[in-house]
């Protein structure tokens, strides 16, 4: 079954050959990318609407815009912080054979971008892109315990859904919980997206102090007692400081 969408495909050609080679013309642009003029014309109307490619002069060529640049930044950014991760997703993978992850905010979700699974039999299990509200979960309480206070708001005013009888969907209950991931530097979660799951997140930040990742631990509650969840929580937060470290966040930031 074919997925692809054409002009999106087009479009995305068109941005690559933009990036590689700055300051053609749509003549050139179109002959390169296999379109008609009219239709690359077309397609870099609707890129630099969005951001992605600016005109400049009389002939017009075109460059890469300010939603380009933004967008290597981020990319820049998490690839790095996938990187550095890998020793510390592993140490805590070594040390408990559960699955670990870091997860990054996007909008008003949390989103999976790097993982180690688990090899016991029984096991919690995701998949890199997968996404999650902010108030569900130890990594998404982190984010939105952090997050700037438009991004807390549009949380809280909008319709939180139920996912499991623990979920907070109350916004009094969310709001203390907030508050005490922010004092004691840490979230955990007890079957709060899905049934027989335990979690623990810990911010990761970079070198100006800010949150930009989260750095836990899943494990089915069934194997999961007080004294293991302890241990968690000391794990996983002496990597995710460690990590940031490696990211440039000072001491004080990271602690």
């Amino acid at each position: 079954m074919e997925y692809t969408v054409a002009a999106v495909d087009e479009a995305l050609g068109l941005l690559v050959i933009v990036a590689s080679q700055p300051g053609l013309g749509v003549t050139e642009l179109a002959r390169r990318s296999g379109n008609t003029k009219a239709r690359a014309f077309r397609l870099l109307c609707t890129l630099e609407g969005r951001g992605f490619v600016e005109r400049h002069g009389d002939p017009a060529v075109y460059k890469l815009g300010h939603q380009a640049l933004l967008m290597g930044v981020a990319a820049n950014e998490q690839i790095s912080l996938v990187s550095r991760a890998q020793r510390y997703m592993r140490e805590l993978h070594d040390l408990f054979n559960e699955l670990v992850q870091v997860r990054v905010r996007d909008g008003l979700e949390t989103v999976c971008v790097a993982l180690v699974d688990s090899t016991q039999d029984v096991r919690v299990s995701t998949h890199v892109g997968r996404r999650r509200p902010l108030y569900a979960g130890s990594s998404g309480k982190v984010h939105l315990a952090f997050a700037s206070e438009d991004i807390r708001q549009a949380v809280l005013t909008s319709e939180l859904q139920r996912f499991t009888p623990n979920t907070l969907t109350q916004r009094s209950k969310l709001l203390q919980e907030l508050n005490k991931v922010r004092t004691q530097g840490y979230a955990t979660s007890i079957s709060e997206v899905s049934l027989d799951i335990k979690s623990v997140a810990a911010p990761v930040r970079d070198s100006s102090g800010e949150v930009i990742a989260t750095l836990g631990l899943s494990s089915p509650a069934s194997r999961t007692d007080d004294k293991l969840m302890k241990s968690f929580v000391d794990a996983v937060v002496s990597r995710a400081n460690s990590l940031s470290r490696d990211l440039g966040a000072a001491l004080s930031a990271a602690a």
